[in-house]
């Protein structure tokens, strides 16, 4: 069964809604962004979560030190990493890493230290999708996400398409910039059925 990881989360509606219908990865953005969130609101977001869903701060260009810093306060049970970044971290962090790969032209195969791998669109959180024709995921050994531009509309041929161990929403859940409940809702029930 496909997992699915709702992104940029910043409300307890949100939170909750995703929950309720069966998430099992929430993400929480800290990197410049409209759905940027602070530690100390994130901390609230994840109060009393249960243990299966697990919770995910998303980065880019993060120093170590930043990471640990959100790890131990929110807590985290994983990173997501765009940018630039030292693959050392993996090894000095005590949580798995998302390695995240923007996919445009040619693709680099990722670190066999990555834990998971996340392909993304050209530019992450933009809504649209990469070429699918680009990604070959039978070079690929560790569990994978699929995120840019996902909907209720696209997200079973992404799954038809990959296989993938989960699938990464943000944008395609949203309605006028705004998490929306309902789409949250449907979305899960598309992967999950």
């Amino acid at each position: 069964m496909t997992k699915v990881k709702i992104c940029g989360l910043q409300t307890p509606e949100a939170v909750q809604a995703a929950v309720a219908a069966g998430a099992d990865y929430l993400g929480f953005v800290f990197a410049p962004s409209r759905r940027q969130i602070s530690i100390a609101k994130a901390k609230e977001l994840v109060k009393g979560l249960p243990a299966s869903v697990k919770t995910v701060g998303v980065f880019v260009n993060p120093s170590l030190d930043s990471l640990k810093e959100h790890i131990l306060a929110v807590p985290l049970d994983m990173v997501q990493i765009h940018g630039d970044w030292d693959e050392s971290m993996v090894e000095a962090l005590d949580v798995p890493v998302i390695g995240a790969i923007q996919v445009a032209g040619g693709l680099t195969p990722p670190s066999e230290k990555l834990p998971y791998v996340l392909f993304d669109a050209p530019q992450a959180g933009s809504g649209k999708t990469f070429d699918w024709q680009a990604v070959d995921l039978t070079q690929i050994s560790q569990p994978v996400f699929i995120a840019g531009g996902l909907t209720v509309a696209n997200v079973q041929e992404a799954i038809a398409t990959f296989s993938p161990y989960a699938v990464d929403v943000s944008s395609g859940v949203e309605t006028a910039g705004e998490k929306d409940v309902t789409k949250i809702k449907t979305f899960i029930e598309r992967v999950k059925a």
